[in-house]
């Protein structure tokens, strides 16, 4: 089959790859972009799967996403809007069966006054904790957007670039120079304790340092992954998070509109089977149904193993097989939606709370939280899990017919492969009851609201989006995995030993989430070495 010639192809129309190739069209190269699935997006995606219901199929809130590259791409122009989300739930069971509930509001008085009815301590130390957390923010998120140095190299542009790190870090100051290394070598939980004295706060907290992340609450550098998930902002607001107005696919949509008005190109149901490469260098690739496609530089959206098991071993050096084969993934979430006949009630929670309309979490003590990774590691879907719920249609009505709702619920943790063995349809429907049972706890009518449930395990997550292991982040948040070793020394500048192959997926710095961070980054490093302007 013949095919008009491309001068770059990006595998895979997830948001990295999809910002790649919106830069790379911008710059005046021709593009292709193609996608296994029968649809765009990879994990950000907006499918019905239920009468008129949409879900946030994986991916499902939003603050990470870069607004430069928002801004560069003119994503609002092409239909992106990010609605913030104004609160929170933790609910608490206390010794006597009752309930109550910790508002987390988005009016600092009023979140205040909710901490100092469980601890006025707290409602102090609390202001403390998100100071600190900022500060760490303002230190690392200047470094997204940039390509991490060789540390090994002595190019200019290396040596420039350890000056600038170093620079950055010296004009921290003693103090916070000594707190930053001590942050992020630290757990969440003994990070934590150093502010914090109520259990039930800490473990609102805590929780998201779990995160697509196989460690718990107590494992050292769990401290930087609650950092990694509150560097986002939403309209300059830093830490803020919300929904994609239409649900995370409309991400994506602004991106394939924004690359197809540039006069890109995306083929959908061409999953790459082998890159083909001729001493040293890329010539195309095979797809999956046979077809071949010349190309001679080609961006990979794929995650490290699968990006590398798509090439001829014996075309790699033999340490960069054995540090690719050892790159953790270890997937331990999964993702239940929910579609509701109403919005159900909480115990302890007043109707209308604008608390609701955010994270609704109900893990009670740090010690349940690690409890449940110790589940995990013993092979089990956690007992008690950590749950956050969200009912994104309180505040996005488009998603739902009127009066009904849905609610998204990102669990950890879930075993890729259940040490009693794999899972069956019964296992999957086993874990899904037990999700329902364990928020039955707390919400007395959530079984008799529930018209639909779509369920996704790491195997499923895997299965259908291509996340190895279903790791949401492609690879562990952990400090052998980021900056110059992510995905693996030598190879941190989105480059491979393969010339001509980038890569330009989560496995690259910096790292998971929703924030096309190492898609733009690829990008300017594919149009340097072709000598084109950024």
């Amino acid at each position: 089959m013949k095919h008009d010639h491309y001068d770059a192809v990006v595998i895979g129309a997830g948001h990295n790859g999809l910002v790649t190739a919106c830069y790379l069209q911008r710059a005046g190269l021709k593009v292709l972009v193609l996608e296994r699935n029968s649809y765009i997006g990879g994990a950000t995606t907006s499918i019905s799967k239920y009468e008129d219901f949409t879900y946030s199929n994986c991916s499902y809130v939003c603050s990470l996403f870069r607004q430069e590259i928002a801004r560069d791409l003119e994503l609002y122009k092409f239909g992106m809007q990010v609605i913030p989300y104004n609160g929170g739930a933790q609910i608490i069971k206390n010794e006597d069966g009752s309930h109550d509930m910790l508002g987390a509001y988005w009016h600092a008085d009023a979140n205040r006054r909710d901490l100092e009815r469980l601890s006025k301590r707290d409602a102090n130390a609390y202001d403390r904790l998100n100071r600190d957390i900022m500060r760490q923010c303002e230190f690392i998120k200047p470094l997204l957007m940039r390509t991490p140095p060789d540390p090994t190299s002595f190019k200019p542009r290396d040596l420039m670039e350890l000056l600038y790190l170093g620079k950055r870090f010296y004009g921290l100051g003693k103090e916070r120079m000594l707190e930053t290394i001590r942050f992020y070598t630290m757990s969440a939980a003994d990070y934590l304790n150093e502010y914090l004295e109520n259990d039930a706060l800490k473990s609102y907290v805590a929780g998201g340092a779990t995160v697509g992340t196989a460690l718990g609450v107590y494992s050292p550098g769990t401290a930087y992954v609650l950092l990694h998930h509150a560097m986002g902002d939403i309209d300059g607001t830093v830490g803020a998070w919300g929904f994609a107005r239409g649900g995370m696919g409309a991400i994506s949509k602004a991106l394939n509109d924004s690359f197809i008005a540039s006069g890109g190109e995306v083929r959908v149901n061409a999953g790459v089977s082998k890159f083909i490469v001729e001493r040293g260098k890329v010539k195309g690739m095979q797809l999956e149904d046979g077809e071949v496609i010349d190309a001679d530089l080609v961006v990979s959206g794929m995650d490290v193993r699968r990006t590398f098991n798509a090439v001829d071993p014996n075309e790699l050096p033999a340490w960069v097989v054995e540090r690719v084969k050892n790159f953790r993934f270890r997937g331990s979430s999964a993702k239940i939606n929910i579609a509701l006949d109403g919005v159900p009630k909480f115990h302890g929670v007043p109707d209308g709370s604008p608390c609701l309309t955010g994270d609704i979490h109900i893990s009670q003590s740090m010690e349940e939280l690690e409890t449940a990774y110790d589940d995990w590691k013993a092979g089990r879907w956690s007992d008690k899990p950590y749950l956050d719920m969200l009912i994104p249609s309180l505040i996005d009505p488009t998603m739902t017919p009127e009066g009904k709702h849905w609610m998204s619920i990102f669990i950890q943790y879930c075993p890729y492969e259940p040490a009693e063995g794999g899972w069956t349809e019964a296992r999957r429907q086993a874990f899904g009851q037990h999700i329902v049972n364990r928020i039955a706890e707390f919400s007395p009518d959530f079984t008799e609201k529930m018209l639909h449930m779509e369920l996704r395990t790491p195997k499923d997550i895997e299965t259908e989006v291509g996340l190895t292991e279903g790791n949401i982040f492609q690879g562990e948040l952990t400090m052998d995995q980021l900056i110059f070793n992510r995905p693996i020394p030598g190879y941190a500048q989105y480059r491979s030993p393969i010339k001509g192959l980038y890569m330009c997926g989560s496995s690259t710095h910096p790292g998971g989430g929703v924030m096309g961070a190492p898609g733009a980054n690829a990008a300017r490093e594919v149009l340097l070495d072709l000598g084109r302007r950024n």
